[in-house]
Order: C-alpha cells, then sequence, then structure tokens
C-alpha cells in the first residue's frame, strides 16, 4: 500500500460520513490504477489539516483542505471526499468545483458526471447550465473514449427537471457538434420519449435520431430498444415487427428478445412470447432464467401441466429469490382446483417478500373452498407487521366477501376498518367500488372524491370516478374530466384510454370513441375492453368487426360478465 493509500484511511467522523451526499462511507483507497501519488510534505499537511478540522465540526475548512490535496494528488478518491465534504458543508460552489476535479481524474465515473449536472442546475441559468454540459462533453471527448458515456448518461443527470420539452431542446443542442457520434442521437432521441412523445414533430424527430444513432452502430441493441419504446406509443404492432426484424438479424440479442416478449405478453399474445425465451431456450438449454421465463408464460397461456414440469426442475435446482417457484407452484394448484395442495404450497413460502402474499392467499384459496367462515378467522388471527398489512389483511377479507357475492358483508368490514383509518385511501378506494356494487353511486363518488382530496395525482381514482359518473349517472361530460385528468397523469394506461373511449361514446362522440377504444385494445387485449370497442363499431353498423372482437375475446374469457351482457344485449 502506498503512503496515499494509507493517508486516506485518515477517521472520516461518522456525523460527517452519515450526513454527506450522495455517499455515506469513506471513499476507497487510492490505487495505481486511479492515479496514485507520492505523499509528499505538502500533500501530507493538506489531509491532516482536512482531518483535523472535521473532527473540530469545521466542515468548510475540511472541504477546501481535502479539494487543494486532491488537485495536488490529481487522486479521485480524494475528489470524492473533497466533493462530499463539500457538499455537508453547504460550499455549493466549492462542491462543483470538486466535481468537475473528480470528472477530470476519473472519467467513468458516472456518479461525479451526475453531481457536475445537479450542482450547476442548482441556482444557475439554463444558460448556465448549457455552458457547464458543453464544458462536461467536451472534457469527456477530452478524455479518448467517454464521450459516449458521457452521452448515455445525460439524461439520467437531468431526470430531475420538471420541464422535459426543454430537457429534450437543451439536449438536441448539446448533441449538435457530435454528429457522428451514436450516443448523441440516442441521447437526443432518449430525450425525446421522455416528454411523452404528445408532440407530433418531437416523436417523428425521436425516431430519427434513434434511427440515426442505429445507422452509425448497427446492431445496437439498447437503441433498438428505444427505437421500439418510440414506435409502441402510438403503433404496439408496428414495434413487435420491428424488434423481430431485428432479431432475424442480430438473433442473439437477449435484451432485444426479452422487450419483444415483453411487448407480446402486454398484448396477450402468450403463445408468440413463449416461442420467443423458447428459441433462446434452444440455443441455451442450461439456463435458468430462460426456462423461468417459459414457465411464467405458461402459466398465462394456462398450460400448467409445462409450468409445473419446469417450475419443479427449478425448484430442484434451488433457482430464484425465496418463494418465487414455491409461489407459483401454488398458483397452479389453486388455478387446477387442487385446493388443499395450493393451502400446503403456499405455507411452505416462509422467507422472502412473498411470504406475507402467500398468506393472504391462502384465505382466498378457503373461500375458493366454500369456507368462508373459516378463511375470516384465519385472516383475523393472522399476525401484522404495521398499519400496511393491516390494511392488506382488510382488503383480503372484503374481496373474500365480494367474491363469494356479499357485497353488504364486504361493505361492512371496510367500513368498520374506515372508522380506526378515516383516510386510508386503499380503503375508501375499495369500499367506493363495494358502493358501486351496492348501487349506492352517491357513496361510491363521495369516497372517490375524498381519496382524490387526500392524493390529487391518483390517476386510478380519478379513472374510476370518472369512469362511475359516465357509466353509471347521466353526467357522462362530467365524467370525461375527470378520467382526462387521469389521462394526463398516465397517458398509455390501456383502461384509462378505454375510459376515455366509453365517455366519448357516451356523449356521442363516436370517431373519437373508436379511436381511444382501439389504442386500449391494440395496448391491452381484454374483455371489457373489447365489449365497447364492439358496442362502438355495433353503433356505427360495423355488425361484423363488432361480432369479431366479440367472439376473439369470448375464446379466452367464457365467463366475463360485461363481455356476456354486451353480447347478449346488442346480438341476441
Amino acid at each position: 500500500m502506498s503512503l496515499l493509500a494509507a493517508a486516506l484511511g485518515l477517521a472520516f467522523t461518522p456525523s460527517i460520513a452519515a450526513a454527506a451526499e450522495p455517499s455515506t462511507t469513506t471513499p476507497p483507497p487510492a490505487t495505481a490504477a486511479s492515479g496514485e501519488s507520492e505523499l509528499t510534505a505538502e500533500l501530507m499537511y493538506k489531509l491532516l489539516v482536512g482531518d483535523i478540522a472535521l473532527q473540530r465540526d469545521e466542515p468548510a475548512l475540511a472541504a477546501r483542505a481535502f479539494f487543494e490535496a486532491a488537485r495536488s494528488a490529481r487522486d479521485p478518491a480524494l475528489a470524492r471526499r473533497a466533493t462530499e465534504v463539500a457538499l455537508f458543508a453547504r460550499q455549493r460552489a466549492l462542491a462543483l468545483e470538486s466535481a468537475r476535479l473528480w470528472v477530470q481524474v476519473d472519467p467513468t465515473s458516472e456518479r461525479a458526471q451526475q453531481l457536475v449536472v445537479s450542482l450547476a442546475q442548482a441556482g444557475t441559468s439554463n444558460g448556465d447550465l448549457k455552458s457547464e454540459l458543453e464544458r462536461l462533453l467536451a472534457e469527456s471527448a477530452a478524455n479518448g473514449g467517454m464521450l459516449g458515456d458521457a452521452f448515455l448518461q445525460l439524461n439520467r443527470a437531468l431526470s430531475k427537471q420538471a420541464d422535459k420539452i426543454a430537457v429534450y431542446r437543451l439536449v438536441t443542442e448539446l448533441a449538435k457538434p457530435y454528429a457522428t457520434v451514436p450516443e448523441a442521437h440516442f441521447a437526443v432521441a432518449f430525450a425525446g420519449l421522455n416528454t411523452g412523445l404528445t408532440d407530433g414533430d418531437i416523436a417523428a424527430a425521436s425516431l430519427r435520431e434513434a434511427e440515426t444513432a442505429l445507422e452509425l452502430r448497427p446492431g445496437w441493441d439498447r437503441a433498438a430498444l428505444l427505437k421500439a419504446d418510440i414506435l409502441s406509443r402510438n403503433t404496439p404492432d408496428l414495434a413487435v415487427r420491428y424488434l423481430r426484424d431485428f432479431l432475424a438479424r442480430q438473433p442473439g440479442s437477449r435484451p432485444v428478445a426479452a422487450s419483444l416478449a415483453q411487448m407480446l405478453i402486454e398484448q396477450k399474445r402468450y403463445e408468440e412470447a413463449r416461442a420467443v425465451f423458447q428459441k433462446l431456450l434452444e440455443a441455451d438449454p442450461s439456463a435458468r432464467d430462460l426456462q423461468f421465463a417459459v414457465a411464467g408464460i405458461s402459466v398465462q397461456m394456462k398450460d400448467y401441466a409445462t409450468a409445473e414440469r419446469i417450475f419443479k426442475e427449478l425448484q430442484a435446482a434451488d433457482y430464484g429469490e425465496p418463494g418465487a417457484v414455491l409461489l407459483y407452484l401454488a398458483q397452479i394448484a389453486e388455478e387446477t382446483k387442487h385446493y388443499d395442495e395450493a393451502i400446503a404450497r403456499y405455507r411452505e413460502v416462509t422467507t422472502g417478500d412473498r411470504a406475507w402474499a402467500a398468506k393472504l392467499r391462502i384465505a382466498a384459496v378457503m373461500g375458493k373452498k366454500g369456507q368462508i367462515d373459516e378463511a375470516r378467522r384465519y385472516l383475523n388471527a393472522l399476525p401484522t407487521d404495521g398499519d400496511e398489512q393491516k390494511t392488506e389483511v382488510v382488503q383480503a377479507e372484503a374481496q373474500l366477501l365480494r367474491e363469494a357475492g356479499d357485497y353488504k358483508g364486504a361493505s361492512t368490514v371496510l367500513g368498520k376498518a374506515l372508522a380506526d383509518s378515516p383516510d386510508s385511501t386503499d380503503l375508501l378506494y375499495d369500499a367506493a367500488m363495494i358502493a358501486e356494487k351496492l348501487d349506492r353511486i352517491d357513496e361510491a363518488e363521495a369516497r372517490l372524491k375524498r381519496v382524490i382530496e387526500l392524493k390529487p395525482n391518483n390517476a386510478q381514482a380519478l379513472n374510476a370516478l370518472g369512469y362511475t359518473l359516465v357509466d353509471r349517472t347521466p353526467r357522462a361530460a362530467e365524467g370525461l374530466k375527470f378520467i382526462e385528468q387521469a389521462h394526463a397523469l398516465a397517458p398509455d394506461d390501456p383502461f384509462i384510454l378505454d375510459s376515455m373511449g366509453w365517455a366519448y361514446y357516451r356523449i356521442g362522440n363516436i370517431d373519437d370513441s373508436e379511436k381511444y377504444l382501439r389504442q386500449a385494445m391494440a395496448q391491452r387485449p381484454d374483455a371489457e375492453i373489447a365489449a365497447h370497442l364492439g358496442e362502438v363499431l355495433w353503433a356505427k353498423g360495423e355488425r361484423a368487426g363488432a361480432t369479431d372482437i366479440w367472439q376473439s375475446q369470448l375464446k379466452q374469457n367464457p365467463d366475463n360478465p360485461v363481455l356476456l351482457e354486451t353480447v347478449r344485449r346488442l346480438s341476441p
């Protein structure tokens, strides 16, 4: 160990270490790779000054001493220490100067670059920030090979900026001098994606930037995933086709295969999704993660025999996080109506985050066996850890009664819990849904409005309130306003898109209704969305199209009450 490395082991007092941002640990010792320097008398003096200042609770003096030591030694560990102590001392200018030094001596440090950007943002104008970022990129370009990494980290460093369109414009300007750098085009496309792509010009430009990145670096799977994300915002099927074509050229790209499979799963195209993973598994039969993916999708396909066989192999190999495989095996037993076996398997899940979920599922299975009273006693006897688990027990009991058709009983359970926790948004929401089932629309509305009062940006509650008003009252126009607020918060949520479409149908705007419902159906093929879209097409006179949509969903969801009611009402 060098003298400098030994000196870096000087005490870093717990009070400073605990308060410093971002790290709460002492920086690692310097090594030859990080710029090891000879410990001169002057350097030793500066280190001692810094250490003594910390011990005397004089962080500003310590920060200056460590910065001067780091500047002399050109050592990243010291530069990191100087930055952290300056942050604790609230010496923003010195922290920025120290972070700049840290980037200079260790251009690979992502945290150093993030700190430079965040510190430059604090209390500066946009012009100052742009100048700082231009300097950072120029320094990265001077350190051969670092410029690409700097662009890849740029959007993360700017993630706290609220105005995403302003960030997009800033990144676009920063990228202009680097037209031959694929990461620069990637950064612009990613910044565009972060705007939500509601602006058609930004959406088109972002797609072009992603394609340019791929032209400059053919086969770059990260850029391919970005292009697919951009395409999927409006045309999920086109994104799927693009990823298939990319995989045909790059068959070994597991990230792209995983993304393709995820898109297919979201569209409930489970067989196609499983085939993607199966192909990768054929090339690498020992890949346990691929086996797990195939088994999980098999559960979604209701191919329980295949799923159980693979999960038992994974269980024998002791694969996965605690309880993950066991929970799936219990779910398979439950879905195949082997309820005693399901309960036994859920009881085996005793460790990890899944243990609590398994305990709650035991009550649900008891309910499926008709043992409602026993299940309620079991739930009420469960030891809970904190208010969150207490609420989940109440929700599980209410759901147990709801699935048994006892809506009044569920309402009573939730009402008692709300007497003790009147501002629990989870309980209020569930109580509202039960009230709607009991045709107590005024109560449902009041409870949902209370949720929104407590959590104004709760998109789920806004959507539920809007949909209730649209579907169950003559106040469709009022309901649409709540749904529009939910849509602004979660523009890609398929159920909110469904509500938008249904609201427009109820107010007589058939064209916009069909547009939103088709978007919802493309995002997530679902029985209730199919019921709504089919009704809209039926109203337009497109009865063959409506029937096709209904029949395709009836094959997968033959017992869905909304879909069945719609088909029986319109197509006797």
